[in-house]
Formats: structure tokens, C-alpha cells, sequence
């Protein structure tokens, strides 16, 4: 399981609900109940600010952001036939400096 203080490497896997619990677990001391309970609640809390078109802003760590596209003209690859793609709202992470200077140190 991840740790807070763990830096971690490629290839060491991907961080899961379950790893987040399980450090809040450790350094809160919370039962493993209430930290998934805890990780579950701010992921939803997230999930329902962006779905009612907010942006999700954590400072230190980066900006979840909404972008709205229009209708544009693309192309099947395939074919070369020109087919229209309908607007749609896209989600984009952006990192704070801070996470971006973390990561560029982090090699």
C-alpha cells in the first residue's frame, strides 16, 4: 500500500481508492471503515461539483477544469471521409507548480 511519504517510482503500480483509505487509515488512525468512507465522500463531493459544471480546484496539487468543445469537421483515418463530431464537455488536469516541480524532481 502507498504511504504518504512514499515517493513513488514507474512502474510501482497505480494509486487506488483503496491505497488512499489506507493511509488515511495510518495517519489519522481512523478505523479502514471510515477512511474508505472519508476517500468515498470527497471523490462523490468532486464527481457532483463537476457534473454541476464547477471547477475542482486543490490547492498544492492541481485544477480538475471543464472545457466545453464545439461542433467541428473530422476525419475517419481510415476512409479520409469527413464526418461532423458533436459538441461536447471535456475534463482537463492541469498541476499546480508545486506537483509539476514534485514530479520533475521526482526522476
Amino acid at each position: 500500500m502507498a504511504d504518504a511519504g512514499t515517493i513513488r517510482r514507474p512502474g510501482a503500480g497505480t494509486l487506488t481508492r483503496a491505497d488512499l483509505a489506507d493511509t488515511v487509515h495510518q495517519e489519522i488512525g481512523l478505523s479502514r471503515a471510515e477512511s474508505a468512507t472519508i476517500v468515498e465522500r470527497i471523490l462523490h463531493h468532486m464527481c457532483h461539483a463537476l457534473s454541476d459544471g464547477q471547477n475542482v480546484k486543490i490547492s498544492g496539487f492541481g485544477s480538475f477544469i471543464l472545457r466545453d468543445k464545439g461542433e467541428r469537421i473530422g476525419r475517419n483515418p481510415k476512409t479520409g471521409v469527413e464526418v461532423p463530431i458533436a459538441p461536447r464537455r471535456v475534463l482537463t488536469f492541469r498541476a499546480s507548480q508545486i506537483m509539476r516541480e514534485r514530479i520533475a524532481g521526482a526522476d
